[in-house]
C-alpha cells in the first residue's frame, strides 16, 4: 500500500531535506523513525527537496509500506522516533501511481523578513533579517513583474540541476505586517535558491537600488550573476503542495498558515 504523509519541520538543525551519507537530513531522520514502525527500511519521496536551514509546514512525501499498519502507527507512532523539530502531521493511503512530485502541480514558498535595525532574538533561525528600511509597495510592483511563464535562469543556483529553467509564477507578493515583511510564492516548481534569490533581488528594490523595472530585465538577461546576492535560508518555508481533488489529500489554502497567527 501506498501512503503519503504531511510533515513539518525547524530545518535549523538540519543539513537539508536529502539524504546523505553522513546523515543529518530531515529525510534521514524520517526514514528511520518509519522502520521503526515498519520493522524494515522504509524509503520516502518528498513534494519539494530542501535546502540546509530551510523549514517546512507543509511538506508532503509518499512511501510504499512494507508491511501493513494503522494510519496512526504512521503518524503517532512516527511522531515517537522523531526528533523534535520534525512532525508528521497526517497519514493517508493513495493510489499507486501517485507520487509526491510528479503528482503536484505547485508549490508555494514563504519568506519572513524581520526589517529593523537589531537583528532578531526570538526570530533567530525562523526569519531573514535586513537592517535598512525597505519600501514594500516598490517590491510588491517588482514582484507582479514575475507573474506568468517565465525563464527563471537569473535565479537559480549555479549547480541547479533541473532541465529546464522556464517555470510558471502564479503567485507573487509582498506584504508588510508590523517589523515583518512577508513574501508569497507560488509556482508550478522552484529552481535550487530561487525563492532566497528572488527575495535578495526584491530586497534591492526596496532599498532603492534598482526600479522595480530591473525585475523584468534580469528575467530577459537570463544571468545569475547580474542578480542579487543569495539570501539566508533563515526565513525561507515551503507551505503548500498542490494536487488535484482526486487525489483527496488533506492540503491546500489552509496550508498557508496566517501571519496574524503569529507564523
Amino acid at each position: 500500500m501506498r501512503v503519503a504523509l504531511g510533515v513539518e519541520y525547524d530545518g535549523s538543525a538540519f543539513h537539508g531535506w536529502q539524504t546523505q551519507p553522513g546523515g543529518g537530513t530531515v529525510q534521514d531522520a524520517l526514514e528511520a523513525a518509519l522502520q521503526q514502525i515498519a520493522g524494515v527500511p522504509v524509503a520516502v519521496v518528498c513534494a519539494g527537496r530542501t535546502d540546509a536551514g530551510v523549514h517546512a509546514s507543509a511538506q508532503v512525501v509518499h512511501f510504499d509500506a512494507p508491511v501493513e499498519r494503522p494510519l496512526t502507527a504512521w503518524v503517532r507512532g512516527a511522531n515517537t522516533f522523531l526528533p523534535p523539530a520534525v512532525s508528521v502531521r497526517w497519514a493517508q493511503p493513495v493510489a499507486d501511481d501517485f507520487h509526491a512530485r510528479f503528482s503536484a502541480y505547485g508549490r508555494c514558498y514563504r519568506y519572513l523578513l524581520i526589517n529593523r535595525p537589531q537583528r532578531p532574538g526570538v526570530w533567530h533561525g525562523r526569519a531573514g533579517w535586513y537592517h535598512h528600511p525597505l519600501d514594500v509597495e516598490t517590491m510588491q510592483q517588482a514582484a507582479s513583474l514575475l507573474l506568468g511563464e517565465n525563464d527563471f535562469s537569473a535565479f537559480r543556483a549555479a549547480d541547479c540541476q533541473a532541465k529546464s529553467a522556464v517555470k510558471t509564477m502564479r503567485l507573487a507578493t509582498v506584504k508588510r505586517c508590523g517589523e515583518l515583511i512577508v513574501f508569497d510564492f507560488e509556482a508550478s516548481a522552484f529552481l535550487q535558491h530561487m525563492v532566497r534569490n528572488l527575495v535578495g533581488s526584491l530586497v534591492y528594490i526596496g532599498q532603492g537600488k534598482h526600479p522595480p523595472e530591473w525585475i523584468s530585465e534580469l528575467l530577459a538577461a537570463r544571468e545569475r550573476r547580474l542578480a542579487a546576492p543569495t539570501f539566508s535560508a533563515a526565513g525561507l518555508y515551503l507551505v503548500g503542495v498542490r494536487y488535484e481533488p482526486h487525489w483527496q489529500l488533506p492540503v491546500g489554502d489552509d496550508a498557508l498558515l496566517p501571519v496574524e497567527a503569529g507564523f
